[in-house]
């Protein structure tokens, strides 16, 4: 609604304006709205992380910053065709804009404070969002996203927020002592928080990250939670616990991808690591929420919405893999996912 000032009606100032003045002015600090705090944690996380990555692999990241009109962008690092990752993606996003009215009513199952009647409301959205495809068909991908969002009333004022995101695993040859590290570290970040966190999140991720048309789970599974606001923990304690599941992730997944990256493979054996590329294709198409989303936001990236798609992949018509082989062990956990730790 706008403001009355002497004879001149003006807009409030919207919230990316409003955050553009105050880092300007204050800069971040613990007392700046989550909003900026998000944003600074998952930059430095996103720096930090490149950066190990490429000491992995030998090359350099190509850093392609992008903005938006309606306020904020994003940081998209891609590795395309190195020595270790065929492709792989760290991006950033913060995103300013409105959510139409469809989009409130869709919300509002998981976010009862959303006003249902209002034509539109402002949102911000900040995540981190990583996935690896290494060449080596023994060195499993691996994918994470951590996020933040909220919306604001016409005043400008939040009125609902939460936390989303995860991390899993997707071989596509089986080492029982990755799957087992790999969870590990992500259940010691859960419990320090929340004892129920790794099994209650363990088995939403085994559901969530699922081709259901095919009737197996996408890889080994992590975690994965969704819409975690007030009604879960306070806003601080849902930060700092994003905070270490981010944390946790170069402990989990550096050894694995160094104990595998140089393994001797078959011609036979890359044949069967497209196929499985193949199906994790299937899944961020037709099933992932994240992936609609971005697709259906005005003025979506899509260059960095489908950065998570690998560069190559193959369909077979009715390929089964050999009896008692790797291969068909690999499909009988994903038909069954197993509890690791």
């Amino acid at each position: 609604m706008p403001q009355l000032t002497g004879e001149v009606e003006t807009e409030p100032p919207s919230i990316a304006e409003k955050d553009a003045l105050l880092k300007r002015e204050s800069g971040v600090s613990t007392t700046s709205p989550m909003r900026l705090r998000m944003e600074q944690f998952i930059k430095q996380h996103q720096k930090q992380i490149v950066a190990e990555l490429e000491k992995v692999d030998g090359s350099k990241f190509k850093i392609d910053t992008w903005q938006r009109p309606e306020g904020g962008g994003g940081i998209t690092c891609v590795l395309q065709d190195g020595n270790v990752f065929e492709k792989a993606g760290v991006n950033t996003s913060v995103v300013y804009g409105r959510l139409p009215k469809a989009a409130i009513q869709k919300m509002r199952a998981n976010h009862k404070a959303l006003d249902p009647d209002v034509d539109s409301l402002e949102f911000f959205a900040a995540g981190l969002s990583l996935v690896l495809h290494p060449q080596n068909p023994m060195a499993p991908t691996v994918h994470l996203n951590y996020r933040y969002f909220e919306t604001a009333d016409e005043y400008g004022n939040t009125n609902a927020w939460w936390y989303g995101g995860g991390c899993d695993l997707t071989p596509c040859y089986l080492f029982d002592e990755d799957a087992i590290q790999f969870h590990s570290e992500i259940k010691t970040a859960c419990d320090k928080h929340d004892k129920a966190y790794y099994p209650r999140f363990k088995k939403w991720c085994d559901e969530y990250f699922s081709n259901k048309h095919r009737g197996e789970t996408r890889g080994v599974g992590g975690i994965f939670f969704d819409d975690l606001d007030e009604a879960e923990k306070d806003q601080e304690q849902l930060f700092s616990f994003v905070q270490d599941c981010l944390s946790a992730f170069l402990p989990s997944y550096l050894p694995i991808i160094n104990r595998r990256k140089d393994m001797p493979y078959t011609e036979e054996q890359k044949q069967w690591q497209q196929l499985r590329r193949g199906r994790y294709v299937e899944f961020n198409l037709v099933h992932d929420r994240g992936t609609a989303f971005g697709l259906n936001t005005p003025g979506a990236r899509v260059e960095s919405i489908l950065m998570s798609l690998p560069l190559t992949a193959r369909w077979q018509y009715m390929h089964e893999p050999e009896k008692s082989s790797r291969e068909e062990r690999l499909l009988d956990v994903l038909k069954r996912p197993k509890e690791w730790v």
